[in-house]
């Protein structure tokens, strides 16, 4: 019996759209506008249907590739013509918020800003916020390790995750629902499942660390001269503001006016002349007095020579068109295409030297080439969007040799928050040496030996 007829026999016609029905619906929530291609499209109601799925599929040998909200920009969830789709859409429950123990326990296809949504009533948050949190879900979240804005105060996912149910590859469900802050019983097993880009498992439920919401947000633009200037600024805002600090968004001078300039609908809240603008962000739990640090920090700043002008955020409106300025980044493609984009990491120090080499680097091939730069330069991850006005396969290369080679000098990975995917997966010798590369090959061969969970993603 064909695999399509036997999901539909096992799972019902409802839960199962051929090749020509999934071919309607579009491969990716980024940019691309190509339609899904797979052999099926499965769509199960919970864990168990998830379970048969793979039982059915590994049986076969027959490859399954995991979607989520499809917002991966590296080729995570590509799909080829032969391969069986599964989406995780309909697990979309919030099945229990514990008060006390800040904690939520939710399926892998809630929507990140539902869960935001859920919970502001209660006075909780769950701190992972990123500019797709209206369309990614809490499984590719965790699949990729989703960092976001407010890393530098609360972590990436692998923080905010205690518990995880995973459906491994013959269909077997590992139900490790951890609740507990501190649990030392031997091996952490969802810490092999999480950012492992549902090559290893599938995920189809978690256990969640929230946090209190905060009574306070205080958020200002500010303006610098030099490279020199953002670290040592970096440096005081985190002695001077603590805990408080949430957000340290560096953003460089093109990225700032092309955001600011027409066709954008964002005007500037400061000149546009300055080398570096920083969107500063505290979150706290005593309005006035958060407020006064905050403001004393930047006079601070001022007085040391630090920062250059500020612009403070006073009201909803502002707020939004601060956020506006650094987070609709959709809108570099309706400016420039071809686009290619990246999210590495490094060392903090190294950042400025590390855009100045590419840039010049870039511009000797492209005299014509654009290059935009932001990111949370507070945990160490900067976004790069190169425009150079080809997009055949060797540009492509060529772009991403002048763009990764650097990092492996300095310590720094090719991916911050994106995850491999396909796209990286030729550069991973440049962040993990051999040795590691090995073992991750067998914990695959282990978990997966048939290699049916989203292959030739990785390596």
């Amino acid at each position: 019996m064909d695999i399509v007829q036997q999901l539909t026999e096992a799972l019902g016609a409802d839960c199962v759209l051929t090749h020509d029905q999934a071919a309607q619906r579009l491969a990716s929530n980024w940019v691309s506008a190509e339609n899904l291609n797979c052999k099926a499209l499965v769509l199960p109601h919970n864990t168990e249907e998830v379970s048969i799925v793979l039982k059915i599929c590994n049986a076969a040998k027959q490859a399954v590739v995991p979607r989520s909200g499809t917002t991966n920009v590296v080729g995570g969830t590509h799909t080829q013509a032969h391969e069986i789709a599964l989406s995780l859409e309909r697990l979309n429950t919030i099945e229990s918020v514990d008060i006390p123990n800040r904690t939520a326990t939710v399926q892998a296809g809630v929507v990140l800003q539902q869960l935001q949504n859920h919970l502001q009533p209660l006075g909780l948050i769950f701190p992972l916020d990123l500019g797709a949190k209206g369309s990614c879900m809490i499984g590719g979240n965790i699949a990729t390790n989703a960092g976001g804005l407010q890393a530098i105060r609360y972590g990436v996912m692998r923080n905010l995750v205690l518990g995880l149910e995973v459906v491994l590859a013959d269909g077997t469900i590992l139900s490790s629902m951890n609740h507990l802050l501190k649990n030392n019983a031997g091996y952490d097993l969802k810490h092999l499942f999480i950012g492992s880009e549902g090559t290893l498992g599938i995920v189809t439920k978690a256990v969640l660390k929230l946090e209190p919401a905060s009574l306070s947000k205080n958020t200002a633009y500010l303006a610098l001269s030099s490279f020199g200037q953002a670290v040592e600024f970096l440096n005081l805002a985190k002695q001077s503001l603590g805990n408080s600090l949430t957000t340290y968004e560096l953003i460089w001078q093109d990225y700032y006016r092309l955001m600011t300039s027409p066709p954008s609908r964002h005007a500037p809240p400061l000149p546009q002349d300055f080398a570096y603008y920083v969107l500063l962000e505290t979150l706290g739990f005593h309005p006035e007095n958060d407020q006064k640090v905050f403001q004393e920090t930047l006079e601070k700043a001022f007085e040391s020579g630090l920062v250059d002008d500020a612009c403070l955020a006073q009201s909803q409106q502002e707020l939004d068109w601060f956020w506006g300025i650094r987070e609709q980044v959709d809108f570099i493609f309706s400016v420039h295409r071809p686009i290619f984009l990246f999210d590495v990491s490094l060392p903090i120090a190294e950042m400025g030297a590390y855009v100045d080499t590419i840039r010049a680097d870039l511009q000797k091939h492209w005299p014509e080439v654009f290059l935009y730069v932001f990111g949370h330069m507070g945990d160490g991850n900067l976004h790069l969007y190169v425009s150079c006005g080809q997009n055949d396969h060797a540009t492509r290369m060529e772009v991403e040799r002048l763009v990764f080679n650097p990092l492996s000098a300095i310590g720094g990975s090719i991916t911050a928050e994106h995850g491999v995917g396909l796209e990286k997966k030729e550069w991973l010798h440049l962040s993990r040496n051999p040795t590691e590369i090995a073992l991750m090959k067998t914990l695959k061969a282990t978990l997966d030996p048939e290699g049916i969970l989203n292959p030739g993603k990785i390596f």
